[in-house]
Formats: C-alpha cells, structure tokens, sequence
C-alpha cells in the first residue's frame, strides 16, 4: 500500500531544519504485515528529543528512515499468527519490541531485551525484515516504529492494547514520555512516600518524573533546567522549588534547600553537564538516575572515592525498566483518577508537514510535547 511518511533522507544538516530540510514528507511503500505482525492506522503522534536525537546524528541511526516512535493508532490488519490484536483495537507503541524469550525478557526485564535492541540499531522489525521502501529501495524503521506516518507495521511485541474512553492525543504520550519519567521514578529507583527527590531536565520526561514524585508523596521536589518557562511550568505540576541551572550557585541552593541534597535525583535532558549536576545535589546515600540519552561519545566522571565513603548508587533508566504491557495501562489508569495530569504536557497540535519546524522548536526549548494528528 502507499501511505505517507516524514523520511530522515539525512542527518546532520545545519539548523534551522526549517530550511536545511533534512525530513520529506512524501509518498512511501508499505508492504503487508508478516507473520507476528501488525498494520496499524496511526491517530497521534509525538514529537521526542529521541527523534531529534536521530536527525541531528548523535544517535547514530541507518538513514534513509521513517521517523517516529511514540504514537497511538488503531489496528488495520493482522499477519499471520497474531493472536492478541484485531482490526478495530486501539494501541499505543513500545518503543523496544521485546521478545519475549531471551534473558532479559525472561526475568522480567524487557528493555533489555537483546534482539529488540539489535532491531532496532539495525532499523528493522523484530523479525529482521523492513516493510518501507521508497522508489524500490528500503527504508529504515525507527524504534520498530516509524509512526510519523499515515499507516505503520510493527511487531505485535511492539503494541499495547488500550482502552476505548482516551483520546488519541493523550494516548501516545504514554508510548514514550509517560513510561520513561514514571517508570524511572516507580520502577527504576522505587522511591518511597516522603522522599526528596531531585529532577534535572524539563522536557517531556522529565515533567513526567515531577508528576510521578508527587503522585508519590514527594517531601520537596526540586526542578532544574535552563529555561525560566519550563521551572514555572513545573512548580505547577508539583514542584516545591525550581533552579536555573545557569545560576553558579544552582547546585549549592538545591542541597541548602533539601539540606545535604535530595535522596533521589533523576537526569531527563541527555547530556554529561546535566548529569554532572543531578550527581551532584544527590545526597550522601542517595540515588542518582539517569534516562537522558546523550551522544556516545560524551563520558560522565565523577570521584571514585566519594562514591564508595558515601555509598552512592546510579542508575540507568531505560524506557522507565518498564513493562510495557503491565505499566501502560496502570499509568493511564492513574491519569483517568487525576493522579497523572500528563495531558498538560501538550504543548501543540501540529500537522505531519510541519515536522521540520517542530524540529526546531524542540531544539530551541520552546515546547513540551508537540503532537502531530493524522
């Protein structure tokens, strides 16, 4: 079938990607679901630090690709042996297909799991195969994704069913920025009701962390980024105090604030500098998390014999250590009794054709969540 789609033709181009134009939107070739497979109608989708990681080259990713990895989308067709999905069920995407079968996955952890992550470092579906091609020649999926799209085919280990009262819109933030913020504070560091907890990064992910600490009962919660926009933003959803991370006295008024550093503290910006400071207003004892995906290159340091005499822990958070099929429908369960607002993370709704702006307006800062609707 033809459906249209934002293809990355290349990365890297200069900014503003408004004109340097590094996605086309245009006509593509979607061949049916295979075995295990899923065509799906796509309703939303949004626009993640993850994508733009990919356009601007520091997740180094096989172009040409299909962008996109959050979404939520209605089920058009099913391959052979689908057995938990049909046409007319509403889903929402994992961005990792887990298998099911390897160590990882067998133990419960399935965003570790080995073939999903090489899929996906591949640009290809869990089974190994592409269904997008453009004038005869593959493109790449993203994720196992590919959701800045009319229509998309994914593993049916990519897809969580969803219940019919959520809009569509509400619904994909739960694919990607809702799973990882609240899975890193649920699942990944566990905090228990009356912690402190410190959050370094206020997009989408890291709002989603405020929420969750509140939700738990936080003591103080602290918010850390460089746009005075975003820290209001985040004493609305819950934050007791905000810092600009400009300020040179940011991380020594954040440990005065919570007297010797918060005991949980969480980086959601993707870059060293950041988790320079989230390590820093951790406090002795404490736990410092990180989901933020910066360039493989870039190394964090810190002082060996600080962490060993203040028995420091960190941690990596990837795609919130969730489950998806288990925590995706508790977290939308948690929204719906008003203990998860996510929905005032939408900053706008835009059109599949002004992808390259939302690109720019991301990298700028200038937006939460932007949500394309189909």
């Amino acid at each position: 079938m033809k459906t249209r789609a934002a293809v990355l033709v290349e990365n890297k181009r200069p900014k503003p990607y408004a004109q340097s134009k590094p996605v086309v939107v245009t006509e593509v070739d979607l061949a049916p679901p295979g075995e295990g497979e899923v065509l799906v109608e796509i309703k939303a989708a949004g626009v993640c630090h993850s994508d733009l990681s990919v356009v601007n080259g520091s997740r180094e990713r096989i172009v040409p690709l299909v962008l996109g990895h959050e979404a939520s989308g209605v089920v058009q067709e099913v391959g052979a042996g689908v057995k938990n999905f049909k046409s007319g069920d509403r889903i929402v995407f994992a961005f990792l297909p887990s298998c099911g079968a390897c160590g990882p996955c067998m133990s419960g952890r399935p965003s570790s799991c080995a073939p999903g992550h090489a899929a996906n470092a591949a640009g290809r579906l869990l089974s190994g195969e592409t269904r997008l091609s453009l004038n005869g020649k593959p493109l790449g999926h993203q994720a196992g994704v590919s959701c800045f799209a009319e229509h998309a085919v994914a593993s049916e280990r990519s897809l969580i069913k969803i219940e019919d009262s959520l809009s569509m819109e509400e619904a994909c933030l739960f694919s990607c920025a809702v799973m990882t913020g609240v899975g890193a504070v649920l699942n990944t560091a566990q905090v228990p009701f009356g912690s402190t907890v410190g959050v370094v990064g206020l997009g989408g992910v890291g709002l989603n962390a405020i929420l969750a600490a509140k939700m738990l009962g936080a003591e103080k919660i602290i918010a850390i980024d460089t746009l005075d926009s975003k820290l209001a933003l985040a004493r609305d959803l819950g934050a007791t105090h905000t810092f600009n991370a400009k300020d040179p006295d940011c991380v020594e008024a954040a440990r005065e604030a919570t007297d010797g550093g918060v005991e949980y503290a969480f980086e959601a910006a993707g870059s060293v500098d950041a988790m320079d400071v989230t390590y820093r207003i951790t406090r002795r004892g404490g736990t410092s998390v990180s989901s933020g995906l910066s360039h493989p290159d870039h190394k964090f340091s810190l002082s060996h014999v600080n962490m060993v005499a203040e028995e420091r822990t960190i941690k990596g958070s990837y795609m919130g250590s969730c489950i998806p099929s288990r925590d995706i429908p508790r977290y939308i369960s948690m929204y719906q009794r008003g203990l998860l607002p996510v929905d005032k993370l939408i900053s706008a709704h835009i059109a599949l054709d002004d992808i390259n702006q939302a690109f720019d307006t991301l990298d700028a800062g200038d937006t939460i969540r932007q949500v394309i609707r189909f």
